[in-house]
């Protein structure tokens, strides 16, 4: 179409207008072949060093923090809570009653001493604020190494104790048992680290 306008032509030129053509998706979108082509190039979706398997680059470079949960073995809970009440049991009658433990201990009675006894007692009362605190904590690292300070205090406590009942030379009722006690506390904290420290299996 030509239109005039005084002396100078303009042309205006019309055109059909077309519609644009609908948004295409991209194939790397659906195609699995590229999707898979692209993970590989950023180096996810495949399994680590430590047989974790991360979805994203983030989560690699920073890390799963399913890795760091506990697989919590039947009873663990429970074990916690009865360690933490008989290190507590212990350490207050330590320091209010340091004559009276080395007494059921030993069956003897002895005028010296009562300082260090309160001092052991103050240390086991610490150990056992760990042990409360760790029942409400589900990094598998914090359990174990919490497990392992007590196979380790029960492990020195046997060894005390059993070179303590040979000074002396006698050997009675409630220091069998305490040395008992205290192989069956080494087997048990022993068991729930193992199973603390194992990995899950993926099926």
């Amino acid at each position: 179409m030509i239109a005039v306008f005084g002396k100078w032509p303009y042309y205006v030129v019309t055109m059909a207008t077309k519609s644009p053509p609908p948004l295409m998706k991209k194939h790397s979108q659906t195609d699995l072949v590229s999707r898979l082509k692209t993970r590989k190039i950023l180096g996810v979706g495949g399994e680590d060093d430590d047989g974790e398997v991360h979805r994203s680059k983030i989560s690699q470079v920073l890390g799963n923090e399913i890795k760091f949960a506990v697989r919590e073995p039947l009873g663990l809970r429970l074990w916690q809570f009865i360690s933490a009440a008989i290190f507590t049991a212990v350490a207050v009658m330590a320091i209010a009653f340091p004559d009276k433990l080395y007494n059921i201990v030993f069956e003897e009675d002895t005028g010296s001493g009562k300082t260090s006894t309160r001092l052991y007692g103050g240390a086991l009362f610490s150990i056992s604020l760990i042990f409360w605190n760790s029942m409400y904590t589900a990094e598998k690292v914090i359990i174990r190494w919490t497990l392992l300070t007590e196979a380790c205090y029960f492990s020195i406590h046997f060894i005390v104790t059993a070179v303590a009942v040979i000074e002396i030379g006698t050997t009675c009722f409630a220091s069998a048992m305490l040395l008992s006690s205290c192989l069956l506390f080494i087997l048990i904290t022993g068991y729930f680290y193992y199973q603390v420290g194992r990995r899950t299996k993926k099926m």
